[in-house]
């Protein structure tokens, strides 16, 4: 018995070994190869249509999609602001993730090839009244460096409006849109090396109309959502970017929506 006991600690290593060489063994072949990911684009190619949205799960597989497919996925759709003004999404997915984009949607098709499960979902999408970017040449700015950019915002590639105010100061945007029900837009700091060396968080203050937002945006934040109740009709549309410290890029995007 006590040479059993003492034997006890070496027999507990080596179950646990085992356990962990199985494991490795399991989570290696949950990943799929290129094999089952080109069964997957073929499948999806010989469906989808131009302009539908297509979008990879969990984030971290996105590389291995655009490999495949990313002749599908043109830059305005990649840098997109949001998924909402999308009716038909696929989705390609491994161990069972789904995208943030297909949230609450039921898959109105589901096949999986080798481990690549592709689903496609219909929806309603939201109808666009007008986008600021497609304003820029009639914005006009107080103070202040303001471009139409393709910016690192949280990781990701959004097309935007990039703007550097100075240090504890601000830069005011105006711009003439025609509202919806209302205005929806995202905004946060681009750059993952300003970031890095600049901590500081920037706000952008919203007023269209009656109403208005303020929204603030640290480095840890991302693309940060915000939404305002509007008066359809022609409108002038206010932006006020405000940062503490010098050189903070402030990246934002808005679409009026019925």
């Amino acid at each position: 018995m006590k040479r059993l006991l003492a034997a006890a600690p070496a027999l507990l290593l080596v179950i646990l070994s085992l356990w962990e060489v199985a494991a490795a063994h399991h989570d290696d072949r949950s990943v799929p190869d290129d094999d089952a990911w080109r069964q997957a684009a073929t499948a999806l190619r010989a469906s989808v249509q131009p302009g539908e949205l297509i979008v990879f799960a969990p984030a971290w597989v996105d590389p291995v999609g655009r490999l495949h497919l990313g002749d599908l996925i043109p830059v305005e759709m990649a840098a997109r602001m949001d998924a909402a003004k999308y009716g038909s999404i696929w989705e390609l997915s491994i161990r069972g993730a789904h995208a943030p984009e297909v949230a609450g949607l039921q898959a109105a098709t589901e096949t999986s090839y080798a481990g690549v499960t592709l689903r496609h979902y219909v929806r309603t999408p939201v109808k666009v009244v007008s986008d600021v970017l497609d304003h820029v040449a009639e914005l006009q700015a107080d103070r202040g460096a303001v471009s139409l950019e393709l910016a690192e915002v949280g990781f990701a590639p959004h097309r935007c409006l990039q703007i550097v105010p100075p240090a504890n100061g601000a830069v005011t945007l105006t711009v003439p849109l025609t509202l919806g029900s209302k205005l929806v837009g995202y905004m946060g700091l681009a750059d993952v090396f300003k970031r890095r060396d600049i901590r500081t968080p920037g706000t952008l203050e919203v007023h269209a109309g009656a109403a208005s937002a303020v929204v603030t945006a640290g480095v840890d934040d991302g693309w940060v959502r915000f939404e305002l109740a509007t008066t359809p009709g022609p409108r002038t549309v206010t932006f006020v970017a405000k940062a503490i410290s010098p050189d903070r890029l402030i990246c934002f995007a808005a679409e009026a929506r019925e």
